[in-house]
């Protein structure tokens, strides 16, 4: 080994040149030896360190690729080796490598304290740096290499390989022992950065100006103080004497926080948002003492005695903090990331323009911001207010006004809602509307308005429960909406209609009782001005308009006054209606004229908009319209097959068909929008379905193909759901229209048609689930077609399509446990289920439906040993010997069924396996985690990302997060809050 070292690189270094010409061709050589130990020669490696080192002695020119050597060795077993190996493969090379690390170690200081070649120190601290997240602590604390590295750091060659190792040192934690060594180490590094980078240094200008070294070491500087602080802030806290040290650290932090670099901000907020949670969280578990005995156990007497001790910790700590936390205050305002509501950003060219594509980046910042911001106006609500609206103060004198420095601070204050008092947010909110409002007065320029309106809009849309409790303002609000939807700058009106959707809905019957001073209710006066206001908005605009009308009316006790307020805001649309019906009687070709079908189509968008929100209440509107609506719907369907007819296939996609199916699809979407939202009142569904059979199923039935809409699927789906067992007389009449025609198209290949394939599904759900009875009666063929389809569903590697017919699954397998063709069904389907539910959860594809398939296979293994299936489910007639039970057939079958499918795992350990499923089949979560470790440790799975396997601990996670979210105010956003109106 020694010698094959030696004499490659010897030849390589015969002189320096030579060397930096081969050096690609010597990396090569590196890596490949590197993997050939790592796989082939694990018996070597104790014969290996000791060679190397002796190798790297003989030249400093061998002795850096050396260290290349160990860096990569380093890398490949700790960095790179999940999945390639064994967990105890990789545990018994890293015990190899630090039982060998001593002559690493001492080779490393020895070049540190010894060479002069910058390139071989600069390979040393690469190496360290490889090395330094896992060895034992005592070559670290226990030796000279911290004091090394400290003498290094302030040397511009070295200074950024230093700090990535003292970052690696700092991120370490191991208990107290070593804590003054930290402190040491802190405070030496800390005079050694003042005489680097004077702690007045104007951290952004400089890094703005940097070179690229520099840069970098800004990006270190973070990494070290973040990395430090999160193991290591207690301990500096816990003397005075640190404490200046802290603060100047701290401080130093700040300053790079404001750097125009979103990587270095990315890792800054990182920690901030984990300091200020852990400063937030003792005040906050102190003010809801039932949380505080719940998280340590505790007695409520014991804990009433440790209150005041906390209390006063917890005080002084938030005290020296204060003053970073003030300045963090000011980072989160001046740098809040753009909310998903705003719509209206600024482009590369300086020009103000509508958003056309989210950034998930940035929204997944500004979630962090906001949290963040949220915990630090708990701690400090005062100082909070007072930042933002000096701020706002500055904007409207004009000495810092600028679109950037207004949008951040309006995303700011718009974050923190519901996070102050309730009188406090009032009086804030009232300085900063009105601010806002003389802002947009005062400032010209067409860009300038568009800013300020678009901020106006996403912090009054923030604040339900001010405008709840300010009619004024909120009809002011409302008002300066409607001017906005006036203003044809890109974007500013969507956001005008959806800002109007979004308060409507959490203020809606402030609009339809008399107001103070007002003389009819505000809905009766926006009705009477509403083709003024809707004047300028685009289709899908009036829509979201309609929709907020909607919400108003809804609100509304009185039915007189509702179907008056329905009438009235209809009566734009049902007149147009109602001309075009008229004009189709004289003549049906009317109705061909493509600006006739947009007409008819925004029409019935317009209806769709309004069934949404009315619900129950839409009753007399759709009645209206129904009919002829299903006449409209025939007349183009027949429309669209003579199209494909005579025009081929390529027709389908002409835009003249399109326009005809949107019209179509729209139709079903209105009708199934209604049928949804309304209550389960047993005659609308005697009203509307019957109607619908034959222009709309029977349409599907007869169409081509390509002509076929997927929203009957998913009507008739929400139709049996509504109405339940009401549906089982019309389930083989559905069957007969939907079901062969349907399966042709979506059985051919996993890719046509993805819209039928899901709905398809959806709707043998609702029937499996409601109308089980009509199933029953189907002949043995169709059943058949029914599990095989179902089987098809489950194998697709579309995940929604694969759990809709998992769950469809379930819920025919525990209805026909439960019916008297018990037998029957299991002896025709167990086996097939059970191989097809094996073979999806082992392949690897079908991970997201892991759960689902426990479920399946619990349901199974359990209904071998139930009372309800008393036949066998072997073949009595092939089987030449009977079995005791079921539950012995099918663990013999699951046996051999696995020991075929695994052949790499012996006879004993899928024998194991499966004694180990029927012994926790009562136990869902042992069963469970029994399947999971059998993947896990299967070849298949070792090396791959399981995160899906775990997706419902990861689901039960988030929703006690989600709990903990909701005791703090203002973490959940108030338009994701179901609060149904408070106000009266």
């Amino acid at each position: 080994m020694k010698n094959y070292i030696s004499e490659v690189i010897v030849q390589l270094s015969s002189n320096e040149a030579s060397f930096r010409m081969e050096r690609l061709y010597v990396n090569k050589l590196n890596v490949t030896l590197v993997q050939i130990l790592k796989h082939e020669w694990p018996a070597r490696w104790r014969s290996f360190i000791p060679d190397l080192v002796a190798a790297a002695k003989t030249s400093e020119t061998i002795c850096e690729n050396c260290m290349v050597i160990l860096k990569l060795l380093s890398e490949e077993v700790f960095d790179f080796s999940r999945g390639e190996m064994t967990q105890q493969k990789i545990k018994e090379l890293k015990q190899s490598l630090n039982s060998e690390f001593q002559l690493i170690h001492e080779l490393c200081l020895y070049v540190l304290s010894a060479s002069q070649r910058t390139e071989l120190i600069q390979a040393t601290l690469s190496t360290l740096h490889a090395f330094l997240s896992w060895i034992p602590l005592g070559y670290i604390f226990e030796s000279p290499l911290l004091e090394t590295l400290l003498k290094f750091f302030p040397m511009p060659s070295y200074r950024n390989l230093t700090l990535q190792c003292l970052t690696e040192v700092a991120a370490l934690n191991f208990g107290d022992f070593y804590n003054m060594q930290y402190i040491k180490m802190y405070n030496f590094f800390m005079v050694q950065l003042q005489a680097i980078l004077p702690s007045t240094t104007k951290i952004p200008e400089a890094y703005a100006n940097g070179s690229s070294e520099e840069q970098a070491f800004i990006q270190n500087l973070a990494l070290f103080f973040t990395s430090f602080y999160k193991s290591h802030i207690r301990v500096l806290e816990s003397s005075q004497e640190n404490i200046s040290a802290l603060l100047m650290g701290l401080e130093y932090l700040i300053n790079i926080s404001f750097v125009d670099d979103t990587e270095v901000f990315k890792v800054c907020l990182d920690y901030w948002n984990s300091l200020v949670l852990e400063l937030f969280e003792p005040h906050h578990n102190l003010d809801t003492p039932a949380a505080t005995v719940n998280m340590m156990g505790l007695q409520m007497p014991l804990l009433h005695g440790m209150v005041d001790g906390l209390g006063s910790q917890i005080l002084q700590r938030r005290q020296l903090y204060a003053a970073p936390m003030s300045k963090l205050r000011m980072l989160m305002i001046c740098r809040m990331a753009k909310p998903e509501e705003v719509l209206i950003v600024e482009d590369e060219n300086g020009n103000i323009v509508r958003e056309t594509m989210k950034d998930n980046d940035v929204l997944v910042q500004y979630k962090i911001m906001r949290e963040t911001l949220i915990y630090l106006s708990h701690l400090d609500h005062e100082d909070t207010e007072k930042q933002m609206l000096k701020k706002l103060s500055k904007q409207l004198s004009g000495e810092d006004w600028n679109w950037n420095n207004l949008n951040t601070l309006c995303w700011a204050i718009g974050s923190i809602s519901g996070s102050m008092m309730e009188e406090q947010e009032n009086r804030f909110l009232v300085m900063v509307i009105r601010d806002l409002l003389n802002l947009c007065e005062i400032t010209k320029g067409k860009d300038n308005k568009a800013v300020i309106a678009s901020n106006i809009m996403y912090v009054v849309g923030q604040y339900p429960r001010f405008l709840r409790a300010h009619w004024k303002f909120l009809k002011t609000v409302v008002n300066k909406l409607f001017e906005f939807m006036h203003e044809t700058h890109p974007g500013v009106q969507d956001m005008a209609c959806d800002t109007f959707l979004k308060i409507v809905q959490k203020c809606k019957r402030k609009f339809v009782i008399v107001q103070v001073g007002e003389s009819e209710p505000f809905v009766s006066e926006l009705l009477s001005g509403l083709p003024t206001t809707v004047a300028d908005l685009e289709p899908h605009q009036i829509h979201t308009f309609y929709e907020s009308v909607g919400h108003m009316i809804q609100a509304e006790s009185d039915l007189q006054k509702r179907d008056e307020y329905m009438q009235r805001l209809m009566d734009l649309p049902n007149q147009k209606w109602a001309e075009i019906i008229g004009q189709a009687h004289q003549s049906v070709d009317f109705l061909k004229d493509q600006e006739v079908i947009r007409t008819v189509l925004n029409i019935l968008q317009t209806n769709t908009s309004v069934a949404n929100s009315l619900g129950t209440y839409f009753l007399s509107q759709i009645s209206l319209i129904f009919l002829d609506m299903l006449n409209v719907y025939r007349m183009y369907s027949e429309l669209i097959s003579s199209s494909i007819a005579e025009g081929g296939p390529y027709a389908s996609k002409t835009s003249y068909v399109k326009l005809l199916r949107s019209v179509k699809r729209e139709t079903l979407k209105l009708i199934e929008t209604f049928l949804d939202k309304a209550e389960d009142q047993p005659q609308i569904g005697k009203q509307f379905v019957p109607p619908m059979m034959d222009p709309v199923l029977g349409d599907y039935a007869r169409n081509l193909p390509d002509a076929r809409e997927s929203e009957v699927l998913s009507l008739f789906a929400t139709i049996i759901n509504k109405y339940k067992a009401a549906m089982i007389e019309d389930v083989p009449r559905i069957f007969e229209a939907v079901f062969q025609c349907t399966l042709e198209m979506i059985t051919k290949n996993f890719e046509d048609y993805p819209e039928h394939r899901l709905k398809f599904f959806s709707l043998l759900r609702a029937i499996a689930a409601h109308c089980f009875p009509a199933l029953i009666r189907l002949s043995s063929e169709q059943l058949k077609l029914v599990m095989d389809s179902i089987i098809w569903a489950f194998r697709h590697t579309e995940r929604n399509i694969a759990e809709t017919g998992l769950n469809l699954l379930l819920e025919m397998l525990k209805n026909f446990q439960a019916s008297e063709f018990c037998n029957q069904f299991y002896r025709s389907y167990f086996l097939t289920i059970e191989q097809e539910i094996f073979a999806v959860l082992t392949d690897t594809f079908h991970k997201p439906g892991f759960k689902l398939h426990v479920l399946v296979l619990q349901h199974l293994f359990c209904s071998a040993e139930s009372g309800a299936l008393s036949e066998p489910l072997w073949d009595t007639t092939t089987v030449p010997y009977p079995y005791l039970n079921n539950a012995m057939f099918v663990r013999e079958y699951t046996i051999k069924l696995l020991g075929t499918s695994f052949p790499n795992m012996t006879a004993s350990e899928v024998t194991q396996f499966v004694n180990g499923l029927f012994e926790s089949k009562n136990n869902l979560s042992i069963f469970k985690n029994h399947i999971r470790d059998f993947l896990v440790q299967s070849k298949e799975f070792s090396a791959q990302d399981n995160k899906d396997l775990y997706a419902e601990e990861a689901a039960v996670q988030r929703e006690r997060e989600r709990q903990r979210m909701l005791s703090i105010p203002g973490l959940i956003a108030p338009n994701e809050i179901q609060d149904e109106m408070l106000d009266s």
